[in-house]
This record gives structure tokens, sequence and C-alpha cells, in this order.
């Protein structure tokens, strides 16, 4: 059986911008696993019956059935353990620092800086959806929780720490790649696919280590389609 992973898709069936599909993205890359992914929509909750699970990713690989991010991360590592992810012990403790401050942080601060864009990039059946759960989840409209000169100041000031690493190495886990780069890199693809905003100066050293993830892999994030590619659907 082949191992299908359940991606998110916007107006064009290739667009692909979940942050938490594209660390499984990378992270099947990393171990050397084919797949196929399956296009999903936000609306599309029947799809995933079969998984008792509502959002993607949702990885399927031969009897196994795994959902969130971080646990087929850690599947992966456990079903096929050469080039581990994420570790064991303290290591696996440290990467899940990585996923939180990915998800509370960085997310958060590129959301109001990309949230008009990231509405314009998913397909128009699932518009209302998004609408109706992201301004209750915020508590106010898209358009008033929208604030690129905020999300850019919060992001710089996020970005601290990392700069910090990377100016002792080329990536997070050293000098090769691992689990909590595709943790921290899933946010910057999300914002790389839906929008153009730029989101760090070309000296940051954060900047240099996006050039690098995105080479990874046979160039894995560059080749991907973005918003830009889609003719007539950048505002």
């Amino acid at each position: 059986m082949a191992r299908v992973l359940y991606d998110l898709c916007g107006r064009d069936e290739a667009l692909r911008f979940s942050p938490y599909c594209w660390r499984v993205r990378y992270a099947l890359a990393h171990k050397g696993l084919d797949y196929e992914t399956q296009a999903w929509h936000f609306t599309d909750k029947e799809a995933l019956a079969f998984a008792d699970h509502d959002k993607v990713p949702v990885l399927v690989d031969g009897d196994a059935t795994v959902t969130d991010s971080y646990e087929i991360l850690r599947y992966l590592d456990r079903t096929y353990p050469d080039k581990p992810l994420l570790g064991t012990g303290a290591a696996a403790a440290r990467a899940r620092f990585f996923k939180h401050y990915a998800e509370r942080t960085l997310q958060s601060a590129m959301m109001r800086t990309i949230v008009m864009d990231l509405l314009n990039a998913i397909d128009p059946r699932d518009r209302d959806y998004f609408r109706e759960s992201r301004e209750k989840r915020f508590g106010r409209t898209l358009e008033e929780f929208h604030s690129p000169a905020k999300g850019l100041s919060q992001l710089d000031a996020a970005l601290e720490p990392l700069r910090g690493c990377l100016k002792e190495a080329d990536f997070v886990d050293g000098d090769q790649p691992g689990g909590a780069d595709y943790l921290l890199f899933g946010p910057f693809m999300w914002a790389r696919v839906v929008s153009t905003a730029d989101l760090v100066s070309n000296a940051d050293p954060v900047h240099g280590w996006i050039e690098r993830m995105l080479d990874l892999h046979d160039g894995l994030g560059r080749r991907a389609m973005r918003i830009t590619d889609i003719e007539g659907a950048y505002r």
C-alpha cells in the first residue's frame, strides 16, 4: 500500500500551504521515504473520518494511521530509526520546545502579517469557514486582526534566539538539518506559499537559513507552487 499524506490545499490543488504538513513533508524527505499526497480542504471533514480526526496532516503508512505533525515525526523515528529527526530523552524534550516556539510565537506573528494574503490563497469553498473559525479565535474580524507592522515587529523580536543559534551553525540542529529545523521551517513555508511579504532582511542570519532550507532535498521548498504562480490569483 502506498504511503499517503493528507495535505491541505488552496485555491489551486497544487497550492499546499499548511505549516504542519510542510513539517511532515520535510521529515519524510529527510528519511528518504516515498509518499503520495492527497489534497484536502478545510471543509472536507468527512474525508478524514477514517482517522477519527478533523484536520491535516494525516499520514497513512500501511496499516498505521497517524495524526498531528509532531506525532507523525515521532512515529517516523520509531518506525524508520535511520536518520533520526527528534532523538530521545533530552533531545526529544528540546525538539518539543521548538514545536511550541514555532506555533505560539513565530506563527502568531506571521499570521498578523499575512492573514489577508492567506484568505486570498484559500479555496473559495473554504473561505467562510476560515473567516468564521479564525475570527472566533481572534475575537475580532480578520481585517481588524491584520496588522503587518505589528506582526513584523513581533516576529523580529521573536527571531532573536534563532538568530543567535544560526550565527553558530548552518542549521538549528548543527551542521546538518534535523527535526528542530523542520519544526521551525513549517511556518516560513506557509508564509512563502501564500504571500510575498518580506519577513526577514537579506542580511539576517535567518534569511541564509531559509535559503538553505529551501534548497534541501532537491529543492523541495523552492519548487513548491506559490500564490504568485497562479495567474490572476495574487491581489
